[in-house]
């Protein structure tokens, strides 16, 4: 894992980004780009117009952490979604496989089970509006 703080969410910023940006622009274009509070705790991904170069930005309950990575070779490769927004949410596994240079086209996830705790106190109470 890329940080011992809890992420709640990644979200990957699609149009091309100035890697000149600091810590302030690049708050602002979460606020501004993907109308979100940058102090939720998310996880922010910029990309530069080459693709070869990447900053992730995340706030750390006391601070802002920036994370730069260049690339010698190779570019990052965005995943193709059916939206046209200009970000979209990933999950920390296609971020790895993003850092890790995977083709993401060719990757196919085995079903699996999977199963929720539900609270009956919590259902209850939802029921009854008590919420």
């Amino acid at each position: 894992m890329l940080f011992h703080y809890q992420i709640r969410q990644y979200y990957l910023y699609r149009p091309a980004t100035d890697m000149r940006k600091g810590i302030d622009s690049l708050s602002g274009l979460v606020r501004n780009g993907f109308g979100k509070n940058p102090l939720t705790g998310d996880l922010f991904i910029f990309l530069n117009r080459r693709k070869s170069q990447m900053k992730m930005l995340h706030w750390q309950q006391d601070g802002f952490a920036i994370f730069y990575k260049r690339l010698e070779k190779g570019t990052y490769e965005i995943p193709v979604l059916g939206n046209s927004s200009d970000h979209l949410e990933i999950s920390p596994e296609q971020l790895m496989f993003i850092l890790q240079g995977v083709v993401l086209k060719s990757i196919r996830k085995r079903p699996r089970y999977e199963h929720y705790f539900v609270d009956k106190l919590s259902v209850k109470s939802m029921l009854s509006g008590d919420l």
